[in-house]
């Protein structure tokens, strides 16, 4: 190796946000392979100050993108799990109504003595909206994930899970945070970042998201993987494999995402499939056995059935 390539690659290591091979190598240090495709976009995200919409499939590592990002810059993770009937007051913040309702109850005794030394009753409503305003006040507040994102002083990684199973109200309240990294509480104000989050946004596709939205996001698909690249994957994340058991199972998986499934395999059944295997102490794939585990890959009887008759012809196309 030169003298050049090994600056670069101890650069690399101090400052993964430093390239795109730079990315490549850090998220594999956390066991994350990506494709340059994703590197890019991700190089580009955080370096731009823009959120990320991650879409694909589900279990082809959207969310775990999130994860491994995290892990690799050492932030913390805040993880918003989206939902049909998600608000503001589940995603922002909510008020402390028990202690608002403790202090009230503390306070009562000494509304008399208050009251009392008002000469006026415009000064005693005054002192009146006074301790109104202290119950809402941050004491009270309960922050959510998204004002907790905004009130890491260091940043940290805002996961936005699922965002296409809200509905869009709550997509059109997301847009002055994901512009701005801002959010406007009428008791309080504006409440501003004091450094941006890296946020992440996935969806399955569930339903259109809005121009708006995506404008204010760079857009990444994350397709299912190649043979070769799948590979890497099982080799990362299930290193106890055996390398011809890898090349065989993730051949036989190629093979069934040609076919009419109703949900074919995601590398996370890929992965669950080789670990499954590691425990039955597997070296080769045999029919009895693609019988036995085809339950860890497959989620419907349906495709099952359809698949059981076609495992001998399947795994004549393993690899030699």
């Amino acid at each position: 190796m030169t003298v050049s390539a090994t600056t670069a690659r101890t650069a690399a290591a101090a400052n993964p946000l430093a390239s795109v091979d730079g990315l490549i190598e850090g998220l594999a240090s956390v066991d994350y392979i990506a494709s340059r495709r994703i590197a890019t976009a991700l190089y580009m995200a955080v370096n731009l100050q823009k959120p990320i919409l991650v879409e694909g499939s589900a279990g082809v590592g959207k969310t775990e993108l999130a994860l491994s990002t995290a892990r690799l810059l050492r932030l913390p993770l805040i993880r918003m799990q989206c939902y049909e009937g998600l608000d503001e007051s589940k995603a922002l913040y909510e008020w402390k109504y028990g202690k608002q309702l403790l202090y009230t109850q503390i306070l009562k005794d000494r509304l008399g003595d208050t009251l009392a030394e008002a000469n006026t009753m415009d000064e005693a409503m005054a002192r009146l909206h006074g301790m109104g305003d202290l119950f809402f006040s941050e004491p009270f507040l309960e922050p959510r994930p998204l004002m907790r994102a905004l009130n890491e002083d260091a940043g940290c990684v805002l996961l936005i899970d699922e965002i296409d199973k809200s509905d869009e109200a709550f997509e059109a309240f997301l847009l002055e945070v994901l512009s701005a990294y801002q959010v406007s509480i009428p008791e309080l104000g504006v409440i501003t970042a004091k450094t941006p989050p890296f946020v992440f946004l996935t969806s399955n596709n569930v339903r259109d998201l809005g121009d708006a939205l995506k404008r204010r996001c760079l857009h990444l698909h994350i397709p299912l993987p190649d043979a070769a690249l799948e590979e890497k994957i099982v080799a990362t994340r299930v290193p106890d494999i055996e390398s011809r058991l890898g090349k065989e199972l993730v051949a036989f998986v190629q093979s069934l995402r040609t076919l009419d499934l109703r949900k074919a395999p995601s590398i996370s059944e890929t992965v669950d499939w080789a670990r499954a295997l590691v425990l039955l102490h597997a070296s080769s794939l045999d029919p009895a056995l693609v019988k036995d585990t085809l339950n860890v890959i497959l989620k419907f009887e349906q495709d099952i059935g359809a698949v059981e008759p076609q495992i001998v012809e399947l795994l004549q196309r393993r690899p030699t």
